[in-house]
């Protein structure tokens, strides 16, 4: 496995920008808006364990707009620059726009990005954009209408998230991203279809490896695709060739169709592990800090701001979380026992 190197990350960090354990800066902070999903993605929250009884937050649980605004305006003061909007699925949450409206207003902040599974995108496109988002992605792992329906959980919309992605580009929320999760016997030999079908659109599709995110999705590494085995299909058909990172901290290797059809990227968490080049906090939709997607525990904001912290006490709070981090489970997945791994906090709690 290699590790890429995050001294350019470290050079590019906003002047005065903590650092972790690693000299890995704080750049990147995805906001969980919502717990709950439209979906039941086996993967993610399959339906036999998020069924009709089972407990989200309340909404009084959730972070407000206002305590949402304030951290994020004090974690920019720490040196992020990159906000992105995650879920459960974020259109769900009534008002984001308005959410939108106040974190595009702060200064420091330079991207302001929303993952959604798209059902809902549609109607909302136009005015997200007018609000300030700058771009979006849709998870989206096939476009069969049969494997759509397995992999959300029995959801007949893909119509729906088709319109929606349309309505994206055509509100101006570029470049529009479709990550796509590929799973060994399950979606793995659409992969070309999918990316045959937005070749030309000014779409990019990023393939994911399927991760062991949460403790229900029933991860086994023989149901990982590698990265390098898509690459190749795709580039038999359509030759590629490799392009920089369009942002620091990017975690996709991008890659142009030599004919000008676009772009295509791939996210190789499994067998590439990109640790060392990590710069993103989480943030859950009931306002605990956690420093990776793969974390057991994180720090509970949410108690410290109704209890009347002041913004000095939680900027010192975010410093100090973040210069103690030394996550880097993507590295040492391999070399731990099944059994001997943390039990991690779930996927849609703190957004992919």
């Amino acid at each position: 496995m290699t590790e890429r190197s995050n001294a350019k990350l470290v050079a590019i960090g906003a002047p005065g920008a903590v650092a972790d354990t690693r000299g890995r800066p704080l750049l990147d902070l995805r906001i969980s808006v919502m717990d709950r999903c439209n979906f039941r993605c086996p993967y993610c929250m399959p339906r036999e364990t998020f069924g009709e009884g089972y407990r989200f937050l309340p909404a009084a649980e959730r972070l407000s707009f206002e305590e949402i605004s304030r951290l994020a305006r004090l974690f920019a003061a720490e040196g992020v620059r990159k906000i992105r909007l995650t879920g459960g699925e974020p259109l769900l949450r009534t008002g984001i726009a308005d959410l939108v409206g106040e974190l595009s207003s702060i200064d420091e902040i330079s991207d302001l990005a929303l993952t959604t599974n798209g059902v809902l995108l549609a109607q909302h496109a136009a005015e997200l954009r007018a609000q300030g988002l700058s771009r979006v992605t849709v998870s989206l792992d096939s476009i069969d209408p049969v494997t759509f329906r397995r992999m959300s959980g029995g959801f007949d919309g893909l119509e729906r998230v088709l319109d929606g992605i349309r309505a994206a580009l055509e509100a101006g929320l570029a470049p529009v991203k479709v990550n796509a999760v590929v799973q060994r016997g399950v979606n793995d030999s659409e992969a070309l279809e999918l990316a045959r079908h937005f070749r030309g659109t000014g779409v990019v599709v990023r393939f994911i490896e399927y991760m062991d995110v949460g403790n229900r999705n029933h991860w086994r590494r023989e149901l990982v695709v590698p990265s390098q085995e898509l690459r190749d299909a795709i580039a038999a058909a359509w030759p590629l060739r490799p392009l920089a990172p369009a942002q620091p901290g990017e975690v996709a290797e991008r890659y142009a169709y030599a004919d000008g059809a676009g772009e295509v990227g791939f996210i190789s968490s499994v067998t590439q592990p990109f640790c060392g080049g990590c710069t993103r906090a989480r943030l859950s939709s009931d306002g605990v800090f956690y420093t990776c997607l793969f974390a057991a525990a994180g720090t509970d904001f949410r108690a410290r701001l109704r209890a009347g912290a002041d913004d000095a006490e939680l900027r010192a709070l975010i410093r100090a979380v973040w210069r103690r981090r030394e996550d880097r489970y993507s590295e040492l997945r391999e070399a731990a026992p099944e059994a001997a791994r943390p039990r991690k906090v779930e996927m849609y709690y703190i957004g992919g």
